[in-house]
């Protein structure tokens, strides 16, 4: 575009006197301009901090010019999110395996470097890979909208049958809201259905009648009667139940589950920006039928929640849609709650750990007194860190498999302690191969869990006997 001046003649007399006045008569104007930008600017934030109409409209688009101007400056790199964390260590790999001590199979797992799931043995041999490109999953028009730039995409968590055929529960980085669906593949990485729906987020679990019981999110704009400061537009979760084959079967709102129970109060203790996302649910586990025969707070047929921001634990009835048995504790921005068979909670506490040597643990207490009968902290060498994410498992020889998400490792231990097993995410990237991608989750597989017809491609590794 081209602007082009024309400079008139002056007539004689009073245009010649005109013309020679300075600056050509802008300051008026500009000083007019700038007092009402001042009186904008003074009056805008008033409107805010009295919170008086229309101060939800003035907010709302600031915060909206921030996440865009944050998405467009700190999500183009991959390297400066919270995917990606500087390397503890140079070893990749199995740096840790006493075979005798360890229940032996295989570990599957996801890594933030790519949106696809890896299957090792105990020698750390990756045996098998699930991957398909993220943009031939996600169509133009679906209604869970289309997934952030390929290395933002990654499998929050994966579920693999022992054909093995797998659940992927995908999220991206950089969004609002963040969860992006879950497809179901055959050993093939052949997609057998997808759920795109809705934005899926960080856990699913499968029910003894393989019901699917998943975790999404949507966000809500209308008012919420709650106590506290939260306001909409807020991330509201919901709790969806699939079919096997993928067909919603029931769903229901957690925000307004928990707003309906004794535990309503929990959302007053939420600052402002926490209110924008006032649950954060992290995890969802069916009680099983070992577990609800040891629980006196729970039955089988019930799930185990993580409500990472309120702190809250809780036992949800399903088929009521109503909380029945919750506590917080001791810890803060918890993981991995999941239901043991000897009645007790294993849980991920993130950042509670105030005199440990890390910050993280992992604890295991009883529901009934909230005593404390286990725990892993590490030690002052090798401290448990992980300010996000992380999960913690029970395998079937009492020993414990946790996921350090920020580190890019898991561990195997034993009830006193013990590593017995400890694997580290071997791909690098980032200036000078110096970062690690995060781990989101594990689960151990034993050989009697998985069909021959699969294990037979796994290598001579897979002994089922």
């Amino acid at each position: 575009m081209t602007y082009q001046y024309a400079e008139s003649r002056p007539s004689e007399g009073r245009s010649r006197e005109k013309a020679a006045e300075p600056g050509g008569g802008w300051i008026g104007p500009a000083i007019f301009i700038l007092c009402i930008s001042l009186l904008a600017f003074f009056l805008g934030a008033y409107v805010v901090l009295a919170q008086v109409p229309p101060y939800k409209t003035l907010t709302n688009a600031h915060e909206a010019a921030l996440a865009l101007y944050a998405k467009a400056t700190q999500f183009n790199d991959p390297f400066k999110t919270d995917l990606w964390h500087d390397a503890r260590w140079e070893h990749k790999g199995v740096v840790t395996y006493l075979g005798d001590k360890t229940e032996n199979g295989y570990t599957l797992y996801t890594s933030s470097h790519e949106a696809s799931a890896m299957l090792v043995d105990m020698s750390g041999k990756e045996v098998h890979r699930w991957y398909v490109p993220p943009e031939e999953i996600w169509r133009e028009d679906g209604d869970g909208g289309r997934p952030a730039p390929g290395p933002l995409v990654y499998i929050r968590k994966s579920y693999m049958f022992p054909n093995g055929d797998l659940l992927a529960l995908y999220e991206g980085s950089g969004d609002t809201p963040w969860g992006l669906g879950l497809v179901k593949f055959d050993k093939d990485s052949n997609v057998l259905w997808s759920y795109l729906d809705e934005r899926a987020h960080h856990a699913l679990d499968v029910g003894a009648d393989g019901s699917i019981y998943l975790l999404t999110h949507a966000m809500r704009h209308d008012a919420a009667d709650v106590p506290g400061a939260i306001e909409p537009p807020l991330i509201e979760d919901f709790l969806t139940i699939l079919s096997p084959d993928g067909e919603v079967k029931k769903r229901f709102s957690l925000f307004d589950v928990v707003a309906q129970s004794r535990f309503k109060w929990l959302y007053s203790g939420l600052t402002r920006t926490a209110a924008r996302d006032p649950l954060h649910t992290n995890s969802v586990m069916e009680v099983g039928a070992e577990a609800g025969a040891a629980m006196s707070v729970a039955r089988e047929s019930d799930l185990v929640l993580s409500f990472r921001n309120i702190k809250l634990v809780a036992v949800l009835d399903p088929e009521e849609g109503k909380i029945v048995w919750g506590t917080t504790g001791p810890w803060i921005g918890q993981h991995s709650a999941e239901p043991l068979a000897n009645g007790n909670i294993l849980l991920f506490d993130n950042n509670g750990n105030f005199n440990g040597p890390g910050g993280s643990r992992v604890i295991e207490f009883k529901p009934e007194t909230m005593e404390i009968v286990w725990q892993y902290q590490g030690s002052e060498k090798d401290p448990l860190k992980s300010v996000l994410r992380s999960e913690a498992t029970r395998l079937g020889n009492g020993n414990t498999l946790i996921t350090e998400s920020q580190a890019g490792r898991f561990l195997e231990v034993t009830p006193e302690g013990e590593v017995v097993w400890e694997y580290i995410n071997p791909v690098r990237g980032g200036e000078g191969n110096k970062k690690i991608p995060i781990v989101a989750w594990a689960r151990r597989y034993t050989p009697a869990e998985i069909d021959p017809s699969f294990g037979q491609a796994l290598g001579p590794s897979f002994n089922p006997s």
